[in-house]
């Protein structure tokens, strides 16, 4: 199986994504892009039923260890989930929505929470709430995961984060975290899709 990283040559959008609906506006934004030889509804149904517990990334795995040691220093339990499918399971992580579905081509997942802080601390909302959301002190996070066909039986898998704040003094708290962590969550987007991918194959 041929799979090649995608940078600039990704087929335009021809409608707003569901992603445009919930965070149309935001502060930062990462993106990663794959090429993966299968049809649009192989590579949909791996991505939406992903379990994030499972990337292939030892990186990874120190860094989701890593983020629960403020809590662990202070003496409060930290629960590791046997498995996370944010894509498909509300409340599979504390703080996280499953925002909204295109059958076969997108889903967008996100929070609001004090990304920036060492201890993150989530605020609960309803879904239909997340795209007015504007409480100040909280930043929103939007995700998705979105397939398009490229040829015949060959498909690009897209992964997307956005975040954006809800007042200056929180923009640029998270400015400076995100100048910090960029780096590891652009590995960690590339990480989950290319995991996506593997589990395509393996299964083909």
């Amino acid at each position: 199986m041929v799979t090649t990283l995608v940078i600039s040559e990704v087929p335009p959008r021809d409608t707003l994504d569901l992603l445009d609906a919930h965070l149309p506006t935001y502060d930062v934004v990462l993106t990663e892009h794959l090429v993966v030889d299968a049809d649009t509804v192989t590579v949909f149904a791996a991505a939406k039923n992903f379990d994030f517990m499972t990337t292939q990334s030892l990186l990874v795995t120190a860094m989701m260890t890593a983020r629960g040691l403020p809590s662990r220093l202070t003496g409060r339990p930290v629960a590791t989930p046997p498995s996370l499918m944010l894509a498909r399971d509300p409340g599979a992580l504390p703080g996280w929505l499953l925002l909204g579905e295109v059958p076969g081509r997108e889903v967008v997942f996100g929070a609001v929470g004090t990304f920036w802080k060492p201890d993150i601390q989530w605020h609960d909302i309803a879904a239909e709430q997340f795209a007015s959301f504007d409480e100040p002190g909280w930043g929103k996070i939007a995700c998705h995961l979105l397939v398009r066909p490229d040829g015949p039986n060959r498909s690009i898998l897209s992964y997307e984060c956005r975040t954006a704040t809800t007042d200056p003094v929180s923009r640029a708290q998270m400015s400076r975290y995100w100048w910090l962590i960029r780096p590891f969550v652009a590995y960690v987007l590339r990480a989950v899709i290319r995991t996506i991918r593997n589990d395509v194959g393996a299964h083909a």
